[in-house]
């Protein structure tokens, strides 16, 4: 059984579509202060231009966090454990799991989540091929409600949810919990999380890797209009909007937003939605942490902090955590 290759199965998820989320939309767009959630972003060509994000000298969150795990991932793989399924949610590029993977002992399956379906499918074929023993089940689905694990053929000793990129950023403080909670409930008693995170710094380097000179981050905020007139018949000119990051010292957190050149009403499934000059709709927060904060959001979650590893300038970390087993 050992030697036999694993498979690669795709869990019997339908793959949200855009449509389905148009009253979200509308909603947030209806705001006084105009919202879209940044998962809407990740169309296969948003995933594309976020993987070119993350080669981008301003960029400085991927390599730092690659640096982190290259360094110590000997160690990681000790606390971790043999026979692990791992359960990554939100899977980007797989430079990061492909370093994860080689390092850990018989890790039983990998289970990447996410609501890019058609990019899910290619990345998982791939690993697939690279890892023909590990037990490839891909889950098309919103990864911020609970979900249904697979079952692997090789029964796993924990799940280890794994969350890397800082991506728990993007979510405000109270969806961060809820996000926390949901991951706890997929790892199970004995389980544990690896996660990515930001931490608090001097401003002038946060706003810089979200204003790259390149133009790759406006192109990839604007591609979110470009989402919404295909999948929603929305009549959005990208040409009348400009992408803007700034960062809120009070908050701690970067604010993107597309900005209104201006005063414009537009169509978005049937609605027209105003929008005067100058007016911007937020579409992502990339929140900051200090070790302290993060640790009790995590620990509310019900995790337990088991080890921090830092670059060394500090401006980024890997967070363990486990989850407790009742006694």
């Amino acid at each position: 059984m050992a030697n036999e290759p694993a498979r690669m199965e795709i869990t019997e998820e339908v793959e949200p579509a855009l449509s389905s989320d148009a009253a979200d939309i509308l909603a947030g767009l209806k705001l006084q202060q105009k919202h879209i959630s940044p998962k809407y972003f990740y169309d296969e060509r948003g995933s594309e231009l976020f993987d070119q994000i993350t080669a981008l000298p301003e960029y400085y969150l991927t390599r730092t966090e690659l640096g982190i795990m290259q360094v110590h991932l000997p160690e990681m793989a000790r606390l971790i454990g043999p026979r692990v399924s791992v359960i990554e949610f939100g899977s980007g590029s797989s430079v990061k799991i492909r370093l994860l993977l080689k390092h850990l002992l018989r890790p039983a399956a990998y289970v990447p989540v996410d609501i890019s379906g058609d990019y899910l499918q290619s990345m998982a074929a791939q690993l697939a091929a690279d890892f023909p023993n590990i037990e490839i089940l891909p889950i098309y689905t919103d990864f911020t409600q609970p979900f249904d694990l697979p079952n692997p053929r090789v029964t796993p000793r924990r799940n280890l949810v794994y969350f890397p990129g800082s991506t728990i950023g993007n979510f405000t403080t109270p969806e961060a919990q809820s996000l926390l909670r949901v991951m706890r409930q997929e790892a199970q008693e004995g389980g544990a999380l690896l996660i990515g995170v930001d931490l608090k710094k001097d401003p002038r380097i946060i706003e810089a890797a979200y204003n790259d000179a390149a133009g790759i981050t406006a192109e990839f905020n604007l591609n979110l209009l470009s989402r919404l007139n295909r999948e929603l018949g929305a009549n959005f000119d990208l040409a009348s909007f400009e992408h803007r990051a700034v960062y809120d010292d009070i908050n701690g957190r970067i604010e993107m937003q597309l900005v209104s050149r201006k005063a414009q009403r537009v169509n978005v499934a049937g609605t027209l939605i105003p929008f005067a000059k100058d007016e911007y709709i937020i579409t992502e927060y990339s929140h900051k942490y200090s070790l302290d904060e993060f640790k009790a959001m995590a620990e509310g979650a019900g995790f337990q902090r088991e080890q921090v590893w830092l670059d060394s300038q500090a401006l980024f970390s890997v967070q363990y955590f486990s989850v407790p087993k009742r006694s």
